[in-house]
């Protein structure tokens, strides 16, 4: 089998972290969250693995997986709770990267639209071709053009995701996406992963400062979700949990007491959170 080369420093790397934190997640935590794909996927590439191999031993690595993994687990759980009541729904993948949650909250009737930029769907095209129902769409999600792909999706519904996109948004392109969701999308939801000023900060220190704009200070980052977003619309209601344990508990085999120190860091004063917004 060919592989798909990928150089380090181009932006299909920044891809790669997600779907390997995954992957680590699958082998060491399988009761906790299982990812097959992300493994299958991660052979298909020509990339040096070795750097990410040499420190996916240690304990902060192997937490900052646990975020990744929990995060789409939970991100899972509202779209599947979504699609209970609409069964045939648009279920849209913001900022996709090579994340196959649609396909795993696929009910056979649903429709699947992933959307990300140009170069991203290339490669995505490559090792995750669109099945049954499914549109790979190569589009900046802050042009709200896009929408017009779901027109006639929304009658029966759609639900909007974001998992790791939108720290690399300013304040006011996430309420200005909102804004116009709500006035096009009613009865629909988004669902998305935010954290706190601080933790924001640690991450404009590292990965994110190479990445997003130079104005760190405008990037999103919420404190008290429901109160910081609801008034951005009176069509919209706004609730959050935390992403570590809002939604499952850290625990079992191999799951340090580190760890869960950690996750209740995370989801209190560090403010990571899993957010529904309902379009009213």
């Amino acid at each position: 089998m060919e592989k798909y080369r990928i150089e380090r420093g181009s932006v299909q790397e920044t891809l790669l972290i997600p779907l390997y934190g995954r992957a680590l997640c699958t082998r060491r935590f399988p009761f906790l969250f299982s990812d097959v794909k992300a493994e299958e996927l991660l052979a298909q590439v020509d990339y040096d693995f070795s750097g990410l191999d040499a420190i996916s031993g240690r304990w902060m690595y192997v937490f900052g997986a646990l975020e990744v993994a929990m995060r789409q687990k939970d991100i899972e759980w509202e779209v599947r709770n979504y699609l209970e009541m609409h069964p045939k729904a648009a279920v849209v993948n913001l900022g996709c990267g090579l994340d196959d949650t649609g396909r795993r909250c696929d009910n056979g009737q649903c429709r699947i639209f992933n959307i990300d930029l140009p170069d991203v769907i290339a490669l995505r095209d490559r090792l995750l071709p669109p099945k049954n129902r499914e549109v790979n769409v190569a589009f900046d999600i802050k042009d709200t053009s896009w929408f017009e792909i779901l027109d006639s999706c929304r009658k029966d519904g759609v639900v909007f995701f974001a998992a790791g996109v939108f720290y690399y948004f300013g304040m006011k392109e996430v309420e200005a996406l909102v804004r116009a969701m709500a006035g096009r999308f009613s009865g629909g939801i988004l669902v998305f992963d935010a954290v706190g000023p601080f933790a924001l900060h640690l991450m404009t220190g590292t990965w994110l400062r190479k990445t997003a704009t130079k104005n760190a200070d405008a990037l999103f980052a919420l404190k008290d979700a429901e109160n910081d977003i609801a008034r951005w619309s009176e069509m919209i209601s706004v609730s959050s949990r935390g992403y570590m344990q809002g939604y499952a508990k850290l625990e079992g085999p191999g799951i340090r007491r580190i760890y869960r120190l950690l996750a209740r860091i995370a989801d209190g004063p560090m403010h990571l959170r899993i957010v529904r917004i309902a379009f009213q």
